[in-house]
Protein backbone atom coordinates (compact mmCIF):
# COMPACT_ATOMS: atom_id res chain seq x y z
CA UNK A 1 0.00 0.00 0.00
CA UNK A 2 1.22 3.37 -1.07
CA UNK A 3 0.26 6.99 -0.15
CA UNK A 4 1.29 10.44 -1.57
CA UNK A 5 0.59 13.25 0.18
CA UNK A 6 0.51 16.98 -1.68
CA UNK A 7 1.66 19.44 0.48
CA UNK A 8 0.12 22.83 -0.68
CA UNK A 9 2.10 25.27 1.54
CA UNK A 10 2.62 28.71 -0.63
CA UNK A 11 6.58 28.12 1.13
CA UNK A 12 8.97 26.60 -1.17
CA UNK A 13 11.83 24.59 1.08
CA UNK A 14 13.25 24.40 3.66
CA UNK A 15 10.97 26.83 4.71
CA UNK A 16 8.84 26.01 7.96
CA UNK A 17 5.28 24.68 7.31
CA UNK A 18 2.36 23.88 9.51
CA UNK A 19 0.69 22.08 5.96
CA UNK A 20 3.95 20.32 5.80
CA UNK A 21 4.23 19.23 9.60
CA UNK A 22 0.41 18.22 9.71
CA UNK A 23 1.31 16.07 6.32
CA UNK A 24 4.34 14.51 8.47
CA UNK A 25 1.73 12.97 11.31
CA UNK A 26 -0.46 11.85 8.90
CA UNK A 27 2.25 9.72 7.09
CA UNK A 28 3.58 8.64 10.31
CA UNK A 29 -0.03 7.15 11.49
CA UNK A 30 0.08 6.18 7.83
CA UNK A 31 3.61 3.98 8.39
CA UNK A 32 2.18 2.64 11.66
CA UNK A 33 -0.17 0.67 9.43
CA UNK A 34 1.95 -0.69 7.11
CA UNK A 35 1.85 2.35 4.26
CA UNK A 36 4.77 3.40 2.52
CA UNK A 37 4.52 7.04 2.22
CA UNK A 38 6.37 9.99 0.39
CA UNK A 39 5.79 13.69 0.63
CA UNK A 40 6.13 16.42 -2.30
CA UNK A 41 5.74 19.89 -1.32
CA UNK A 42 4.37 21.39 -4.76
CA UNK A 43 5.92 24.90 -4.47
CA UNK A 44 9.17 23.37 -4.82
CA UNK A 45 7.84 22.21 -8.30
CA UNK A 46 6.59 24.34 -11.55
CA UNK A 47 3.26 22.56 -12.00
CA UNK A 48 2.12 25.19 -14.60
CA UNK A 49 -1.72 26.35 -14.58
CA UNK A 50 -4.30 24.53 -16.69
CA UNK A 51 -6.56 21.20 -16.79
CA UNK A 52 -4.34 19.32 -19.01
CA UNK A 53 -1.97 16.17 -18.30
CA UNK A 54 0.87 17.96 -19.70
CA UNK A 55 1.27 21.55 -19.83
CA UNK A 56 4.30 21.46 -22.22
CA UNK A 57 7.98 22.20 -21.76
CA UNK A 58 9.12 22.92 -18.28
CA UNK A 59 5.72 21.53 -16.54
CA UNK A 60 6.42 19.15 -13.50
CA UNK A 61 2.89 17.95 -13.03
CA UNK A 62 3.78 15.31 -15.46
CA UNK A 63 6.01 13.46 -12.82
CA UNK A 64 3.63 14.55 -10.19
CA UNK A 65 0.72 13.00 -11.85
CA UNK A 66 3.26 9.88 -12.27
CA UNK A 67 2.82 9.55 -8.30
CA UNK A 68 -0.50 9.83 -8.11
CA UNK A 69 -1.55 7.15 -10.34
CA UNK A 70 1.61 4.91 -8.58
CA UNK A 71 -0.11 5.71 -5.09
CA UNK A 72 -3.36 3.71 -3.99
CA UNK A 73 -3.75 7.00 -1.25
CA UNK A 74 -3.79 10.87 -1.99
CA UNK A 75 -3.40 13.39 1.37
CA UNK A 76 -3.99 17.05 0.37
CA UNK A 77 -2.60 19.04 2.68
CA UNK A 78 -3.08 22.82 2.36
CA UNK A 79 -3.33 26.23 4.88
CA UNK A 80 -6.51 28.55 4.95
CA UNK A 81 -6.17 31.57 3.44
CA UNK A 82 -8.80 34.15 2.84
CA UNK A 83 -11.06 31.22 4.13
CA UNK A 84 -9.91 28.66 0.99
CA UNK A 85 -7.69 26.39 -0.30
CA UNK A 86 -4.37 27.95 -1.05
CA UNK A 87 -3.90 28.54 -4.34
CA UNK A 88 -1.56 25.78 -4.70
CA UNK A 89 -3.93 23.59 -3.56
CA UNK A 90 -6.53 24.91 -5.92
CA UNK A 91 -4.10 24.38 -8.94
CA UNK A 92 -3.74 20.56 -7.59
CA UNK A 93 -7.24 20.32 -8.14
CA UNK A 94 -7.56 21.65 -12.10
CA UNK A 95 -4.58 19.63 -12.79
CA UNK A 96 -5.95 16.49 -11.28
CA UNK A 97 -9.31 17.62 -13.28
CA UNK A 98 -7.74 16.12 -16.70
CA UNK A 99 -7.73 12.78 -15.13
CA UNK A 100 -12.14 12.68 -15.87
CA UNK A 101 -11.08 11.95 -19.45
CA UNK A 102 -8.19 9.59 -18.82
CA UNK A 103 -9.91 5.88 -18.01
CA UNK A 104 -8.45 2.21 -17.82
CA UNK A 105 -9.41 -0.74 -20.12
CA UNK A 106 -12.54 -1.19 -19.10
CA UNK A 107 -13.57 2.35 -19.17
CA UNK A 108 -13.28 3.60 -15.46
CA UNK A 109 -11.56 6.72 -14.66
CA UNK A 110 -7.93 6.06 -13.66
CA UNK A 111 -8.38 7.25 -10.26
CA UNK A 112 -11.84 5.50 -9.35
CA UNK A 113 -9.93 2.78 -7.09
CA UNK A 114 -8.26 5.48 -5.03
CA UNK A 115 -8.78 6.44 -1.44
CA UNK A 116 -7.84 9.76 -0.52
CA UNK A 117 -7.97 12.57 2.77
CA UNK A 118 -7.30 16.21 3.65
CA UNK A 119 -5.10 17.85 5.88
CA UNK A 120 -5.85 21.37 6.61
CA UNK A 121 -4.29 24.21 9.17
CA UNK A 122 -5.24 27.76 9.66
CA UNK A 123 -5.32 30.73 11.90
CA UNK A 124 -8.85 30.93 11.68
CA UNK A 125 -12.18 29.33 11.49
CA UNK A 126 -13.11 27.41 8.03
CA UNK A 127 -11.47 23.83 8.28
CA UNK A 128 -14.87 22.69 7.60
CA UNK A 129 -15.34 24.82 4.74
CA UNK A 130 -11.86 24.52 3.37
CA UNK A 131 -12.49 20.50 3.50
CA UNK A 132 -15.65 20.32 1.82
CA UNK A 133 -14.25 21.75 -0.70
CA UNK A 134 -10.89 20.06 -1.64
CA UNK A 135 -13.59 16.89 -0.67
CA UNK A 136 -16.06 17.88 -3.80
CA UNK A 137 -13.06 18.56 -6.05
CA UNK A 138 -11.36 14.99 -5.28
CA UNK A 139 -14.57 13.29 -4.84
CA UNK A 140 -15.33 14.82 -9.01
CA UNK A 141 -12.00 13.28 -10.85
CA UNK A 142 -12.62 9.43 -9.46
CA UNK A 143 -11.39 9.57 -5.52
CA UNK A 144 -13.53 8.06 -2.69
CA UNK A 145 -13.40 9.52 0.79
CA UNK A 146 -13.91 7.38 3.63
CA UNK A 147 -15.59 8.51 6.80
CA UNK A 148 -13.63 11.11 9.15
CA UNK A 149 -10.86 11.81 6.00
CA UNK A 150 -9.89 14.97 7.33
CA UNK A 151 -7.77 16.31 10.10
CA UNK A 152 -6.99 19.81 10.97
CA UNK A 153 -6.07 22.52 13.23
CA UNK A 154 -7.10 26.16 13.44
CA UNK A 155 -6.16 28.73 15.99
CA UNK A 156 -7.72 31.41 17.81
CA UNK A 157 -9.19 34.07 16.16
CA UNK A 158 -7.09 37.39 15.30
CA UNK A 159 -3.94 35.61 16.64
CA UNK A 160 -0.90 34.61 15.08
CA UNK A 161 0.08 31.09 16.44
CA UNK A 162 0.51 28.11 13.91
CA UNK A 163 0.36 24.75 13.76
CA UNK A 164 4.27 24.60 14.25
CA UNK A 165 4.50 27.02 16.97
CA UNK A 166 2.57 25.11 19.69
CA UNK A 167 4.51 23.10 21.75
CA UNK A 168 2.58 19.69 21.47
CA UNK A 169 0.10 17.95 18.66
CA UNK A 170 -3.55 18.78 20.50
CA UNK A 171 -4.95 15.27 21.61
CA UNK A 172 -7.33 15.81 19.73
CA UNK A 173 -5.93 16.58 16.46
CA UNK A 174 -3.72 13.49 17.20
CA UNK A 175 -7.05 11.20 17.89
CA UNK A 176 -8.59 12.53 14.84
CA UNK A 177 -5.35 11.76 12.56
CA UNK A 178 -5.30 8.50 13.48
CA UNK A 179 -9.09 8.38 12.56
CA UNK A 180 -8.21 9.25 9.31
CA UNK A 181 -5.00 6.93 8.52
CA UNK A 182 -7.18 3.98 10.23
CA UNK A 183 -10.67 4.76 7.92
CA UNK A 184 -8.79 5.55 5.10
CA UNK A 185 -6.70 2.76 4.66
CA UNK A 186 -9.13 0.47 5.17
CA UNK A 187 -11.29 1.74 2.47
CA UNK A 188 -7.56 1.17 -0.04
CA UNK A 189 -7.52 -1.95 0.97
CA UNK A 190 -11.43 -2.42 0.11
CA UNK A 191 -10.83 -0.34 -3.32
CA UNK A 192 -7.75 -2.64 -4.27
CA UNK A 193 -9.35 -6.09 -4.03
CA UNK A 194 -12.62 -4.82 -5.56
CA UNK A 195 -12.96 -1.56 -7.33
CA UNK A 196 -15.92 -0.08 -8.75
CA UNK A 197 -17.70 -1.70 -11.39
CA UNK A 198 -17.25 -0.40 -14.80
CA UNK A 199 -20.13 1.75 -16.60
Amino acid sequence: MRALSLVCTLNSSPTPSSSQLLSDQVCAELGKLGVTTETVRVADHDVRPGIGVDMGEGDDWPRLRQKVLEADILVIATPIWLGHPSSICQRVLERLNAESSQTDEQGRPLLYGKAAAVAVVGNEDGAHKVSADVFQGLNDVGFSLAPGAVTYWVGEAQQGTDYRDLDGTPEAVADTTHTLAVNTVHLAHLLKENSYPAG
